[in-house]
């Protein structure tokens, strides 16, 4: 077990649960949420994005969906050990019966899987299965943004940088139209590696690109 100070919180770690990486913390710089939204985390994992929101602002009605039952169990943990309610539902988003009612949700967020099974990088070790689509694709995690989230409600995630016309048409597609992207780069010498969107549903079209995020 390891444990991360995130801001006012403690985020604790365990063996078997996807960790804290900087593609998490990427995102919830790019977030924006509001004092008195209601937040889902698609793939909430060990629970840290929700963490993360709440120390932006407070309070936040909390949500999160998780596949495995040691992330859904220690997302639980993490937000009871910080004095943080919320509801935990553990269960794959693919299925409609484990996600919360249609259209009530202010901001969703996700860290979803990257890559395609086949890929080699996804064959080994914790880190490659969470990062497969054979748990879902980026069409499947969208779909379920959109049907969560109220009208003008909005969806916000990464995805590798080399495939931002695939998160773009994929927003569009399932009803949520793109509003803000922002690339992610580790040096000002390197490329972007990670992109950062949000989808607004039924947003009107007009697209926001942020500069670019560099890491130091």
């Amino acid at each position: 077990m390891t444990v991360e100070q995130l801001g006012p919180y403690r985020l604790e770690q365990r063996e078997g649960v996807f960790p804290l990486g900087t593609d998490a913390l990427c995102l919830a710089r790019f977030v924006q949420p509001r004092r008195g939204d209601r937040v889902c985390d698609l793939g909430c994992g060990s629970g840290a994005l929700l963490l993360l929101l709440a120390a932006q602002a407070e309070p936040l009605f909390l949500t999160g969906v998780e596949l495995t039952p040691e992330g859904a169990d220690l997302t639980r943990i993490n937000l009871a050990q910080n004095g943080l309610s919320g509801t935990v539902i553990q269960g794959d988003l693919r299925d409609l019966v484990n996600l919360p009612p249609a259209g009530q949700m202010d901001l969703v967020v996700s860290n979803p899987p990257y890559y395609a099974p086949s890929q080699g990088k996804t064959a080994e070790g914790l880190r490659g299965t969470a990062r497969s689509q054979q748990t879902c694709t980026l069409a499947e995690v969208c779909r379920a943004a959109a049907r969560l989230l109220r009208n003008g409600g909005r969806f916000a995630l990464c995805w590798p940088a080399g495939d931002l016309t695939s998160l773009l048409e994929t927003l569009r597609t399932s009803g949520l139209e793109p509003k803000r992207i922002q690339l992610v780069q580790h040096r000002p010498d390197k490329p972007p590696f990670l992109a950062l969107a949000e989808g607004r549903r039924q947003g009107k079209p007009g697209l926001q690109v942020l500069p670019v995020q560099i890491l130091t």
